[in-house]
C-alpha cells in the first residue's frame, strides 16, 4: 500500500512539473521593460516592451500593440536553442510520464512485477533527463 501511495504521489507531482513547464512555453511576458513615464512625447506617455520565445511586442499607452514573430533568427541563436531544450525536455518528460503511468502498481497495463518495476525507472530516468 505505501509504494503504492509514493508512484501515485511522484507520478501526480512529476506530471505537474511537465504541466507547468508547457504552460511557461505559452506564457506572453517572459521579458517585460517600460519605456517612458518621465517626459518626453506628449501623445505616448508610457510605452511597455514585452517579449517571449515565439515574439517581440510593443504596447504603447493607447494600447496599440505593435508585434513582430521570430522566423528563424540566426543572429538570435540563443532563442533558438531555448525553444529547441524546452521542447525536447517536453518531449522526454511526455515520454517520461507515459512510462509511469503504465509502470505503477495500481495500474493493470504493463505486465509483471519486474516489467513495471523497470518501466518505472526508465520513466525516472527520462524525467530527470528532461528536467536537464
Amino acid at each position: 500500500m505505501r509504494k503504492r501511495l509514493i508512484q501515485i504521489f511522484g507520478f501526480l507531482i512529476s506530471s505537474l512539473g511537465w504541466l507547468f513547464i508547457l504552460c511557461t512555453m505559452a506564457m506572453d511576458y517572459w521579458r517585460i521593460s517600460q519605456i517612458g513615464g518621465q517626459g518626453g512625447s506628449f501623445i505616448i506617455k508610457v510605452a511597455w516592451y514585452w517579449s517571449n520565445l515565439w515574439k517581440d511586442c510593443f504596447t504603447d499607452s493607447t494600447a496599440v500593440t505593435n508585434c513582430r514573430d521570430y522566423g528563424v533568427l540566426w543572429n538570435v541563436i540563443y532563442v533558438q536553442a531555448v525553444r529547441g531544450l524546452l521542447i525536447c525536455g517536453l518531449t522526454i518528460g511526455f515520454f517520461a510520464v507515459v512510462c509511469c503511468f503504465v509502470g505503477m502498481e495500481c495500474t493493470y497495463i504493463g505486465g509483471a512485477e519486474p516489467t513495471k518495476d523497470k518501466l518505472v525507472f526508465s520513466g525516472a530516468v527520462f524525467h530527470f533527463v528532461g528536467g536537464k
